[in-house]
């Protein structure tokens, strides 16, 4: 019904304009065609010359009224450092081509009325003018030179060539339709390597390289969560892409770089105002004071709700509005926490897989969590209130070889922190329990954890913890923590446990 309105109405618009061309063409038959030229040129002139004023006016009005919503101008100053040399050099070019804008609309409108057709006046044509020719074209080509000269002083400014001395902070951002994967270093500081080869959409979406250490501790965020950048710090941007072209463009911190697949790029800029400084900037514009949320005026005020963003500028397909990302500027006490709370994404979803190329070695930071976590076991055991389930502690990281009782390489690093424990805690007796699943036989399951558990008492006694400090028991499959009919269950119930008889 809404297409056969429309085709109506455009229907009818086409008759009334044929029907007006008719009674046009048959008034100049009565008139004389000349005399009907002449007045409609004369009110043709007339016109655009009231458009022509009306138009100008409309323009400077316009940017006075919106000059709160522009970029640059009110409380939408730059949030980074180089921003305000670029909203400068935006300044200057709107201060040359606005005159030649003016200029060049008020010498179109009152010619298109002075020059109107007029009875006794003839037009004059000629060929050619040097002068002319010269100024057009010297007037722009020196203004263009002072523009890109000045243009290309603050471009090299904005990109200084950093070094191994300066301190700054690189992440990495790569566009796909539709969301962008951000990356940040862990406590290396590093990014590790990547590799298009090596993409896996499983398990690897942008083809980081697990065997360089430096990419163990990244961190990865996924298409939703939160991007943030600590004030005043320089921070570097890796910018790729996996499909097609994207464009990386922090409006409010005046940057915009191409996401080129295969073509890395990359941005330099240091935030200098947080995102809570620049909504208490906005809030001081009645522009900003009003709801968020016309639907719920009682609600938040728009400054309130106000978020930095990371948008793609570039048209990369039917979800490019769902490119967008809330980025939050910090202090950079603020920033530790909140990327020390952050996990490695190797750590959490390759760490002990068939994709993990380390499989036989552990990372300091492993080490020293894994300290921190059997240290905080212990001292829940023996505090005073402690429960019987408090007093048993799993050893998480003591692990045999297939079939074996004899303990894996990396175990060592587990017992050594159990064994600087027991020498911190002088008093302290313990049972080392050894733990199998249902597979095989129950008596030979049984031998081998008291084995197990026996191996490790040696190894404890061989760091020098007291003989008689130390006792071990082996429980078969008798106390299963999970179900034995799955694998998951099964690996859980093989295990090494530690139970503190006295202290």
């Amino acid at each position: 019904m809404t297409y056969l309105i429309a085709f109506l109405i455009i229907f009818l618009l086409a008759v009334i304009i044929i029907q007006i061309g008719k009674v046009t063409e048959l008034a100049a038959k009565i008139r004389g065609e000349e005399e009907v030229a002449r007045q409609s040129s004369q009110q043709q002139g007339l016109w655009l010359l009231i458009f022509g004023i009306v138009f100008l006016i409309g323009c400077f009005w316009s940017a006075y009224y919106y000059r709160n919503y522009m970029f640059g101008y009110g409380p939408l100053t730059s949030a980074s450092e180089h921003g305000a040399d670029l909203d400068y050099i935006f300044n200057i070019t709107l201060v040359f081509t606005g005159i030649v804008f003016v200029i060049t609309h008020i010498l179109l409108f009152w010619y298109s009325y002075k020059y109107r057709e007029q009875q006794g006046q003839k037009a004059l044509f000629f060929a050619h003018d040097t002068k002319l020719e010269y100024i057009w074209t010297a007037v722009p080509a020196v203004v263009m030179t002072l523009l890109v000269s000045q243009g290309l002083v603050t471009w090299n400014s904005i990109f200084p060539t950093l070094t191994e001395e300066d301190k700054y902070l690189e992440i990495e951002a790569t566009g796909y339709q539709f969301a962008w994967d951000i990356r940040y270093p862990g406590a290396d500081g590093k990014l590790g390597n990547k590799d298009f080869r090596l993409i896996d959409p499983a398990t690897n979406s942008l083809g980081v390289d697990w065997t360089d250490e430096y990419s163990v501790d990244d961190v990865i965020l996924g298409g939703t969560d939160k991007i943030v950048l600590p004030k005043d710090s320089t921070i570097k941007v890796r910018i790729t892409a996996k499909d097609v072209l994207h464009n990386f463009y922090l409006p409010h911190f005046r940057v915009k770089m191409d996401a080129v697949p295969g073509l890395p790029t990359s941005f330099i800029f240091k935030p200098i105002m947080t995102t809570e400084e620049f909504r208490q900037q906005l809030r001081a514009y009645p522009e900003w004071q009003v709801p968020a949320d016309p639907n719920d005026p009682e609600g938040k005020q728009r400054w309130e709700t106000f978020e930095y963003e990371l948008a793609c500028a570039e048209l990369c397909g039917k979800g490019h509005y769902s490119m967008r990302r809330v980025i939050e500027v910090v202090s950079r006490e603020e920033y530790e926490t909140w990327i020390a709370g952050q996990k490695s994404f190797y750590l959490e979803n390759i760490r002990g897989t068939a994709a993990d190329p380390h499989k036989d070695k552990l990372f300091s930071n492993e080490i020293k969590l894994r300290a921190r976590e059997l240290k905080s076991a212990m001292e829940a055991a023996l505090k005073e209130t402690a429960t019987d389930a408090d007093k048993t502690i799993q050893l998480k990281h003591v692990f045999y070889k297939t079939g074996s009782d004899e303990l894996s390489d990396l175990s060592k690093y587990e017992l050594d922190n159990l064994a600087d424990l027991m020498q911190k805690n002088a008093g302290v007796r313990v049972e080392l329990g050894g733990h199998t699943d249902n597979t095989g036989d129950p008596a030979a399951n049984l031998t081998l954890s008291q084995k197990r558990a026996d191996n490790v008492r040696a190894y404890l006694i061989n760091k020098g913890i007291d003989a008689a400090r130390l006792v071990s028991k082996g429980y078969g499959q008798d106390k299963p923590l999970e179900s034995n009919d799955t694998e998951e269950g099964r690996q859980k119930n093989r295990r090494t446990e530690l139970r503190i008889i006295s202290k």
